[in-house]
């Protein structure tokens, strides 16, 4: 097995990247990938034909939160803050912290008024400054101060930190997309699922941003069973692989929930042989940081599996999902489904094809 970082490299052109969404979810364009060679040019609403009755598809109901704000130091200058972790402290015991964080921080009993937040620019601010969220009227103090822009925020109440997300906040959407004046209307609706319950992601869940409600009630008419868990993506979802040697990255950890009720869905499908079709990469790790000798377990933690060839999947059947960067850790997660071989050629073809990439781009239905 070659675990080169440069075995997973494709020539991506910068205007295969989507910056705006189709005109409505499910009009996206499918790449249907099964066993064999064969694939199958399509379109997102046509998913049906695609999927049996009694099939499962897995459903990410994590909601993005208005993650980046911008707050103002008492000399009026403007500082970007970025929330990383409204849920710090709530899904273990581990209290919140900076591995880069000076030392000499005070500790708090009271996780849910601490926050991780990413500040630029970092050198503007120092520990235990004021900062001022101007819509909101919330004042924070910087608590801890660490490297590469990382800090901790003091809020006086959960209750002020989410009336600065409703009023100082915007959506986050990636890098990748350019917006001159920031996310617009349609970028407040449309990089969120029609199912996000769940506030906590800082990205949404790209797999499921195709599905409306119509096409959900069409499945569901069909037989298709939905089970919904809650798994928050974060910033590491963009954190490039900087090593040659592939195993040697290490994956930051995102909060996860699988109820007893969809354990229960999950469980009961793979004792009839049904198929599980996770939506997302994130549906795929929870899934498969829950099962426990061939059992569905429930229950609410941290997950930093990290997925790449070979791995032999436990929890899923298939997996729908967008196009990823070449060299990341999704594009090693659907080579570890697929075979490396086999999903760089699916690349190939939908570059010919000229499919759309990334968040806003087409969509994939890998069947192994």
């Amino acid at each position: 097995m070659d675990y080169k970082l440069a075995d997973y490299i494709f020539e991506l052109p910068p205007h295969r990247i989507a910056q705006k969404p189709a005109g409505e979810r499910e009009q996206s364009r499918l790449l249907v990938a099964r066993g064999g060679s064969e694939i199958n040019d399509s379109k997102f609403n046509r998913l049906i034909e695609y999927l049996k009755p009694d099939d499962v598809l897995v459903l990410n109901q994590t909601q993005v939160m208005n993650a980046r704000c911008f707050a103002e130091k008492e000399n009026g200058l403007r500082i970007e803050v970025f929330i990383l972790d409204i849920l710090a402290g709530m899904y273990s015991d581990t209290p919140v912290s900076d591995t880069n964080a000076e030392s000499d921080s005070a500790p708090d009993t009271d996780l849910g008024e601490r926050i991780p937040v990413l500040l630029k620019p970092a050198r503007r601010v120092k520990k235990g400054m004021k900062l001022i969220f101007p819509c909101s009227g919330v004042q924070t103090i910087l608590d801890v101060k660490g490297e590469f822009g990382r800090g901790v925020l003091r809020f006086p109440s959960r209750d002020d930190l989410f009336s600065v997300l409703e009023k100082d906040g915007e959506i986050p959407l990636p890098p990748y997309i350019k917006r001159e004046d920031g996310p617009d209307h349609e970028d407040q609706v449309r990089y969120q699922t029609v199912f996000a319950k769940e506030p906590g992601a800082v990205a949404a869940p790209t797999a499921g941003l195709h599905f409306s409600e119509n096409l959900l009630s069409e499945l569901q008419n069909k037989g298709v069973k939905l089970c919904k868990l809650t798994h928050h993506v974060g910033i590491g979802t963009f954190k490039p692989i900087t090593v040659d040697d592939v195993r040697q990255h290490v994956m930051d950890s995102e909060h996860f929930e699988l109820t007893a009720e969809s354990a229960n869905m999950l469980n009961e499908a793979k004792m009839r042989g049904d198929r599980i079709i996770a939506v997302g990469t994130t549906s795929t790790r929870c899934l498969e940081s829950c099962v426990i000798d061939g059992k569905f377990i429930p229950g609410r933690g941290d997950t930093d599996l990290y997925i790449y060839p070979p791995y032999s999947f436990k929890a899923i059947d298939g997996m729908i999902t967008n196009f990823h960067l070449p060299g990341s850790t999704l594009l090693l997660l659907v080579s570890s489904l697929m075979g490396k071989k086999r999903i760089l050629d699916i690349y190939q073809h939908a570059l010919q094809k000229e499919y759309r990439f990334y968040s806003y781009g087409d969509a994939m239905l890998l069947i192994p």
